[in-house]
């Protein structure tokens, strides 16, 4: 399986706006992934490619960026990291048997929000 091991990241404020490319440039400074992920990158993931770990592109549904020198998880980026699993932005390409692995891992911050996963609303 290759959905990432669940972080139990602690949560940024619910109002912090998500840029993903931004996020995502702070993380590889922070992590120390110039050339390459890394383990300190990949928890900021809900999933990756085996075959590319060693490549930023194997990576996918970034839940977190880096706010005060910490990682944390973004409610905003968690919430479209389920939107795209029910299908927003053209759905997810992922192997079928990780998509309730990475439903799972949503679903478990979406618990710490306080909120329900959008695929619970079905």
């Amino acid at each position: 399986m290759s959905v990432v091991e669940f972080q139990d990241l602690p949560l940024a404020d619910r109002d912090r706006e998500w840029d993903g490319s931004a996020a995502n440039r702070r993380l590889r400074d922070w992590a120390g992934a110039d050339h390459g992920p890394n383990d300190r990158y990949r928890k900021a993931f809900v999933w990756y490619e085996p075959a590319d770990a060693d490549k930023f592109k194997g990576y996918k549904f970034q839940i977190a960026d880096i706010v005060d020198g910490k990682l944390k998880a973004v409610p905003r980026a968690i919430i479209s990291a389920a939107g795209v699993m029910q299908g927003a932005r053209g759905g997810a390409e992922l192997p079928q048997k990780d998509i309730d692995g990475v439903k799972r891992h949503l679903a478990r911050y979406y618990a710490k929000m306080g909120e329900t996963p959008p695929w619970k609303d079905d």
